[in-house]
């Protein structure tokens, strides 16, 4: 039985690095966005390509009527599900210093990059547990994408920070919990990685590169971030459930 991953935010940046590694692995695939098919039709295509089995599900993963659509939907089609990617996540529409950020905009960002992957989690956990149950030997797993800024205080987008420093925390927590079933949690945090999220502030990052921000003076790519996600989710960290691999070029090392 070929083994399935659901990404979230699958279609673009680190998320479709991540799904271009998988498929390049022979996984099959449900990635997850929020725009029309036909829009993400060359994406579908390229991973395709590979002879794996894609499906799109277009969904809000903020919206627990969706969250349910989606899963149900990939057990349907595929009959099992290996591997949670929780990738999907937004940036504040308006970047402002925590003494002028709304409320408004800290609760969109904790709906879709906590609170949204928080109960996805719990949802396809309760499936994976029960496949486990029948399937011992398969390898079950799910990876969280937070980032740097878990770590890292940007104080002009605070909801990010938090948000993601609450997925650091969910990792630990659902790490624990699906201990007993030998279902191992990971955490990515990445650095600064070259996608549309990242494009409007490209100068600003080149000269910080160029000023020594991370051991490796280049940008991170999500291709990057992909592999480190495959080495997760093909068994090869089986007993480091719970733990982060930073992907940052050495940003986060500390230095004199």
């Amino acid at each position: 039985m070929s083994k399935v991953a659901f990404i979230t935010g699958g279609t673009r940046g680190i998320g479709l690095g991540i799904a271009l590694e998988f498929a390049k692995a022979g996984f099959n695939l449900a990635v997850n966005g929020i725009r029309d098919e036909v829009q993400v039709e060359p994406v579908l295509s390229k991973l395709r390509g590979y002879g794996v089995e894609v499906a799109y599900l277009k969904g809000d993963i903020s919206d627990v009527t969706a969250r349910n659509e989606m899963v149900e939907s990939i057990l349907n089609r595929f009959g099992n599900l290996n591997i949670l990617v929780n990738n999907a996540g937004i940036a504040p529409a308006e970047r402002k210093d925590i003494l002028e950020a709304t409320e408004m905009s800290f609760e969109k960002v904790l709906q879709v990059n906590l609170q949204g992957p928080y109960f996805l989690t719990q949802l396809v956990a309760k499936k994976m547990i029960e496949q486990k149950k029948l399937l011992s030997c398969e390898f079950f797993c799910i990876i969280n994408i937070s980032s740097i800024s878990a770590r890292m205080v940007s104080v002009n987008r605070g909801e990010y920070c938090i948000s993601k420093a609450g997925i650091a925390m969910a990792t630990k927590l659902w790490a624990t919990r699906l201990g007993e079933f030998d279902i191992p949690v990971y955490e990515i945090q990445p650095g600064i990685i070259c996608t549309d999220m990242t494009s409007s502030v490209e100068q600003k990052y080149d000269r910080m590169f160029e000023n020594g921000l991370a051991v490796q003076s280049r940008w991170g790519t999500p291709e990057d971030v992909g592999k480190v996600a495959l080495a997760m989710a093909n068994g090869s960290m089986p007993y480091s459930t719970g733990q982060v691999i930073c992907v940052d070029g050495g940003m986060s090392v500390l230095r004199l």
